[in-house]
C-alpha cells in the first residue's frame, strides 16, 4: 500500500511540474484533450454494448435458426421503408419505417449499414483530433518548458530567480525575431484543428448518407414542433426496429425468401452520442474560427500586440 501511494505522489508530482507550463490554448486543449478522452470512452462504450451482449434481435422463424438469422443481419445490414416513417405507429404500421416492402407501388427503401463501423470511426476520429497535438509536441519540443529554467516551481532563492531571468530576458531580446516561424507552426496546427472538426462534421454526414450535416437542427425543429405532423429526425437516421430479408433454399431445391424484424438497441446509445457531438462540434467551430480571427489580427497588428500585452500585465500606458 505505501509503495501504491509512493507512486501515486511521484505521478502527481511529475504531472504538476511537466504539465503546468502551458504551450498550447485552452481551445486547442478541446480539440486535442477533452474531445479526443470523449470520443475513445464512447468508442468503448459502443464496442462493450456491441460485443459484450447481443448489439441485434430479430424475430424470427423455426425454418431459419436464430444466431444465424441475427449474425446475418448484422453483416448484411437492415433496412426500413420511408414512407413508413409519417404513417401512424400502431395503426398503420407497427412501428415508424417499418412496413409491407412487398405491396404494390413504388417504395423508397433506406439500408442501415453504418451500426458495424460506429464504434472503429468514434476511434478513428479520436486519432484525427489528436493529430494536430502530436504535431505541435513534435515541433514546439519542449523548448517552452526549457526556457522557463524551473522559474514556476519556485523553490529556487530569490538571487538565483534574478539570474534565470535576467539569461530568459537577454536570449529573448538577442532572438526577438528569429523565432516568428516557431509561432506560425503554432497556428498552423490551431488551422488545422479547425480543418479536421470541419472536415469531420462532412464525414459524418456521408457515413449517415448525407443526414448529419442539419441532424441538430432538425432535432430541435421536431421538439418544438407537433410530434404527429413532423418525422423524428433521430429514430429517421437511427432506427430502433428495421426489416432484413433473408433467402435460402426451400424443402423443393426453390429459393425463399424470409422478412424478418430486427431490433437495434444499441441505437439508443448512437443517436445520443451523435446529437452530443454534432452540438459540440459546432461549438468547436465556432470557438476555434474566432481564435483563427485574433491569431490573424496579432499578426498583422504590432499596435494590437503591445496593446493586448499591456493590457495582460497591467502595464501603464507612457
Amino acid at each position: 500500500m505505501e509503495f501504491l501511494r509512493g507512486v501515486y505522489a511521484f505521478m502527481q508530482v511529475s504531472r504538476s511540474s511537466v504539465n503546468h507550463v502551458k504551450t498550447d490554448s485552452s481551445i486547442f486543449r478541446l480539440h486535442t484533450n477533452a474531445t479526443v478522452i470523449l470520443l475513445v470512452t464512447f468508442s468503448i462504450a459502443v464496442t462493450t454494448r456491441q460485443y459484450v451482449g447481443n448489439p441485434i434481435d430479430c424475430v424470427h422463424t423455426r425454418d431459419i435458426p436464430e444466431d444465424v438469422l441475427n449474425t446475418y443481419c448484422w453483416i448484411h445490414s437492415t433496412y426500413t421503408v420511408v414512407d413508413a416513417f409519417m404513417k401512424k405507429q400502431g395503426q398503420e404500421v407497427p412501428f415508424p419505417g417499418v412496413d409491407n416492402s412487398q405491396r404494390s407501388g413504388a417504395l423508397t427503401i433506406r439500408h442501415t449499414k453504418y451500426y458495424q463501423w460506429v464504434a472503429f470511426t468514434l476511434f478513428f476520429q479520436a486519432i484525427l483530433f489528436y493529430t494536430p497535438r502530436w504535431l505541435w509536441k513534435s515541433w514546439e519540443g519542449g523548448k517552452i518548458h526549457a526556457l522557463m529554467m524551473d522559474l514556476d516551481i519556485g523553490i529556487c532563492s530569490e538571487i538565483e530567480k534574478k539570474q534565470k531571468k535576467k539569461l530568459l530576458l537577454d536570449y529573448l531580446w538577442d532572438n526577438l525575431r528569429y523565432h516568428n516561424w516557431w509561432a506560425y507552426r503554432y497556428y498552423i496546427c490551431e488551422f488545422l484543428s479547425l480543418v479536421n472538426v470541419i472536415g469531420q462534421m462532412f464525414l459524418m454526414n456521408r457515413f449517415f448518407d448525407g443526414e448529419f450535416m442539419t441532424f441538430g437542427l432538425d432535432v430541435i425543429t421536431h421538439m418544438e414542433a407537433d410530434q404527429e405532423d413532423r418525422m423524428d429526425p433521430m429514430i429517421y437516421i437511427f432506427p430502433r426496429m428495421t426489416k432484413c430479408t433473408f433467402y435460402k433454399y426451400g424443402v423443393s431445391g426453390e429459393v425463399e425468401r424470409h422478412d424478418a424484424i430486427c431490433i437495434l438497441p444499441l441505437n439508443v446509445v448512437n443517436e445520443k452520442i451523435y446529437i452530443f457531438l454534432w452540438f459540440w462540434f459546432i461549438i468547436l467551430t465556432i470557438l476555434t474560427t474566432l481564435t483563427i480571427f485574433y491569431r490573424i489580427i496579432i499578426i498583422f497588428s504590432p499596435r494590437m500586440r503591445v496593446y493586448l500585452l499591456r493590457l495582460r500585465f497591467s502595464v501603464p500606458w507612457a
